[in-house]
């Protein structure tokens, strides 16, 4: 690890050789690859992020409350750096850099890593008191670059943080019988999984922190280029609870396997159409569209 000018850089070859030596208990871990890394940074780099975090009533931050997700803060993706102090923006870069793409490559095992610049749904996260994220599948591909998402990765920036206060992320299994895991958001705490249609995570119960605090987090997430337009796609895969009466919204909750109807066989049917139909048709289709 490298710092210069006040500012902090990632060492490739410590992380490499951190990354290796993971490797078998991030590839085995249950109910899918995953693993947690306690002290990732530094403290002192640790703390300075966790204090430069944005406040809640950071103008760059939105709160699209629904049935899934409440009191969720999360970045606008068309001002993801405006109004950052330096060294948050700063360490976001370096999140997209060589050094930490090459660690996570060795990590996961997964090659030809791409970072996601534009942030799309990621970046800096907080939980107000009282807010919750359902158990769900993220969304599994990038439709513009044609890209497939492999990797998250999650920085979590809570000082003392009290356990009686919940916010914890839950994995669970893949069929959605049981929570299998459950990792509390501490300070200087990471967590790394692999991103399938199946790796149901969130953190469902409503946070019990007191009024001036909360969760935060910095969400990272990683592509392999995946040009078949053919390939499963689907949106977040938001799921119930056994046994658990969830809210009621807008949108789908899916229970059990996806319906016909569902993202994955609706991408199916375009592509269908797509390859039947000639090209100049097709193009002139999605200008109306865009018109319209």
């Amino acid at each position: 690890m490298e710092t210069s000018e006040n500012l902090y850089f990632l060492n490739r070859g410590d992380l490499v050789q951190r990354g290796k030596a993971l490797a078998g208990q991030y590839q085995s871990g249950d109910p899918f690859p995953h693993i947690q890394i306690d002290d990732f940074f530094p403290v002192d780099v640790a703390r300075r992020i966790g204090s430069e975090f944005p406040k809640s009533d950071f103008a760059g931050f939105i709160q699209p409350d629904n049935a899934f997700q409440k009191g969720k803060l999360g970045r606008t993706q068309e001002n993801y750096l405006e109004g950052l102090p330096p060294f948050v923006r700063h360490m976001l870069n370096e999140f997209n850099g060589l050094a930490f793409i090459d660690f996570l490559e060795a990590l996961t095992g997964i090659k030809g890593l791409i970072p996601d610049t534009h942030y799309k749904g990621g970046a800096l996260h907080q939980i107000l008191p009282g807010g919750s994220l359902a158990i769900h599948a993220d969304f599994n591909r990038d439709l513009h670059r044609k890209l497939r998402r492999r990797v998250n990765v999650l920085f979590y920036f809570n000082d003392a943080w009290d356990a009686s206060w919940g916010g914890n992320l839950e994995l669970w299994d893949r069929q959605m019988t049981k929570c299998e895991k459950s990792i509390s958001p501490l300070m200087n705490r990471c967590v790394i999984f692999n991103t399938t249609s199946d790796s149901f995570h969130g953190h469902p119960d409503p946070l019990n922190c007191p009024p001036d605090r909360t969760r935060k987090s910095i969400a990272l997430y990683y592509y392999t280029s995946d040009p078949d337009e053919a390939a499963r796609t689907h949106t977040t895969l938001w799921r119930r609870r056994p046994g658990v009466d969830e809210p009621e919204g807008e949108g789908d909750w899916i229970v059990g396997k996806e319906s016909f109807f569902g993202p994955r066989r609706i991408a199916l049917a375009k592509h269908f159409v797509k390859s039947w139909t000639p090209p100049a048709l097709w193009s002139f289709l999605k200008k109306l569209r865009r018109r319209s």
